[in-house]
């Protein structure tokens, strides 16, 4: 039989070996990060019909070449242009992921890694980051509880929907500064009720509170007391808290002094109208000798019980409060400081400075006669407060000392150290060091801000995830609608020195092989050898079209040109056999 028949034989089945590369690589053309293949041809053996000879020096005869007769055709390989990158296409879903480089994700069937570049992934019922085709889960590293940094030891599943990632746990508020102007002109920081300034905080279950400060003048007009107020709850409700609370809290429970010029007027009685009004005569301060809890002594008709008694003192004394200038600041006022003359222990008169408090109560019997007092009017010494004494600079309006402190401006809210029902709180400490006293057209623009100047001790309620990112180097972050962010995992990836080595294995994975090189079970980080991953884009296909029809076309020639051998080779055949009639 003739050679050249089998040789045609053997080019129509090459080129249709190429012909089925070149269909698949059509089929393909928008597969997800399809990696086209090419064939190359290789000659088969040749047939040697004569060696060849060397020239023959003593004959002066040349040399002969070998007599070589091929065989055919075959393929010599099938190359996958696994390196070339296909262009991205933009999807909108942030678990479509983009792999730029030469790199591969790792998914896992549960017992097998394989290999992509497929990034078409989706979270699955289990909170697990999983291919959309397969539902092979994507590996990568965790999170290092101990430092809160990815840990890149052997790749696991990565589950960034369990139970702890969908909440951020709630801290408490440790850190927090006061700033802004605060203006000697301001009517609020000069009336009796002071400047108020609120600071919103956490306790460490997540539940905010408010904290009333109150910032009050002094007679000179660079020194002012700042002083805790009340505590109220979220719902506006105030937490209950004795004085003595109050005074442990802030400023250490240690007294001090403002400076007052309020001129107190002692009297022996005072009424109400009919409209509940007090008449006043001269401003008078009602007072009680001995422990008498019921001083007041024009209420008709007389309260029944204790209760009652108690509500009709706390109305007197607001209406007297008022009558001072104090409206609203019942405690203020009872706490004013008042020259009172006294019996000394040799009978002569003294005179001493008790709060006005004392003066209507005299709960620890200090006042055994006070008959010698009455109608008389007296300038008060000042109040007595428990907080802060801040003092600013004439010259330069900057803060100068705090509690007496002139090096560290500080002031510390010690809710924590009240224990029992204060237990879930933090102590707070307050940087004062950003007030200034300028001129601001008699407005204050002082506020109260939770966490330093730094951002840090702010403290934050339990937050719910609200969403998920991941960076180019494949690290995913969840959001929280507390403001919070959270490291959840890297995405890893496989870098192998012979990529083309690697071995499809359906459903757009790939396999390692002897060639490729072997998967050390850990990974490398995308962005290492220069790649990235973007979100909400996948890589196309990088099948070339034109190429393919171009290679489609030759390979056609080259189909009919091995078949017009064949058929010559019959009709060569076809004339021999008819040698014989």
């Amino acid at each position: 039989m003739m050679r050249s028949l089998y040789s045609g034989v053997s080019g129509l089945k090459t080129h249709q070996t190429k012909m089925d590369v070149i269909g698949n690589n059509i089929a393909n053309v928008n597969t997800t990060a399809f990696k086209s293949s090419s064939i190359v041809f290789s000659e088969l053996m040749s047939q040697t019909t004569q060696k060849a000879s060397g020239p023959n020096a003593a004959t002066g005869t040349g040399g002969v070449n070998a007599r070589q007769i091929g065989l055919g055709v075959r393929s010599g390989a099938i190359n996958m242009n696994i390196t070339g990158q296909g262009a991205s296409q933009s999807t909108g879903n942030p678990f479509d992921i983009m792999i730029s480089g030469e790199n591969f994700f790792v998914v896992s069937n549960g017992s097998e890694n394989f290999f992509t570049r497929d990034g078409s992934f989706y979270v699955d019922g289990a909170g697990n980051l999983a291919m959309t085709s397969t539902g092979y889960n994507v590996m990568g590293w965790g999170v290092d509880e101990a430092t809160g940094d990815i840990k890149q030891d052997t790749v696991t599943a990565l589950r960034i929907m369990s139970a702890a990632n969908m909440t951020y746990p709630p801290e408490a508020t440790s850190k927090a500064y006061i700033s802004g102007i605060l203006d000697k002109n301001d009517t609020d920081v000069t009336s009796a009720n002071g400047k108020v300034v609120n600071l919103n905080f956490y306790d460490n279950l997540g539940y905010s509170y408010t904290a009333r400060f109150v910032f009050k003048q002094s007679t000179e007009q660079n020194n002012y007391s700042l002083e805790f107020d009340k505590l109220l709850d979220s719902e506006g409700n105030e937490v209950e808290m004795t004085d003595a609370q109050k005074k442990t809290v802030f400023g250490g429970g240690i007294a001090q002094t403002q400076m007052a010029n309020t001129t107190i007027s002692l009297g022996n009685s005072y009424s109400w109208d009919a409209a509940g009004n007090l008449l006043a005569n001269n401003n008078p301060l009602v007072y009680a000798t001995g422990n008498a809890t019921y001083p007041y002594s024009t209420v008709n008709p007389a309260p029944t019980d204790e209760a009652e008694l108690d509500a009709e003192n706390q109305k007197a004394l607001a209406l007297i409060a008022q009558a001072y200038g104090y409206e609203g600041s019942v405690d203020e006022f009872m706490n004013l400081q008042i020259p009172v003359q006294v019996q000394g222990d040799n009978g002569t008169t003294v005179t001493e400075n008790y709060s006005i408090n004392d003066v209507i109560y005299d709960p620890n019997n200090k006042l055994p006669s006070l008959d010698i007092a009455l109608g008389t009017g007296a300038e008060s010494a000042g109040r007595v407060y428990y907080g802060y004494e801040v003092i600013f600079n004439d010259d330069t309006g900057a803060i100068e000392s705090v509690g007496g402190n002139n090096t560290t401006f500080m002031a510390n809210f010690n809710l924590a150290d009240l224990g029992d029902d204060f237990t879930n709180f933090s102590n707070i400490q307050i940087d004062l060091s950003e007030i200034s006293m300028f001129d601001n057209k008699g407005t204050s623009t002082i506020g109260a801000t939770s966490g330093d100047l730094e951002g840090l001790g702010t403290g934050r309620r339990l937050g719910d995830m609200i969403g998920v990112s991941i960076q180019n180097n494949g690290m995913i972050y969840a959001s929280y609608d507390n403001g919070m962010t959270k490291l959840l995992g890297q995405i890893a990836s496989a870098s192998f020195a012979n990529a083309s080595g690697l071995e499809r294995a359906g459903d757009n994975l790939y396999s390692a092989t002897l060639n490729s090189g072997e998967f050390d079970g850990i990974g490398v980080d995308v962005t290492a050898n220069g790649g990235y991953m973007s979100t909400g884009q996948l890589e196309m296909s990088n099948v070339d079209l034109s190429a393919e029809f171009t290679e489609m076309i030759t390979t056609q020639r080259g189909f009919q040109a091995n078949s017009r051998i064949i058929t010559v080779s019959d009709t060569l055949l076809e004339e021999l056999t008819n040698l014989k009639r």
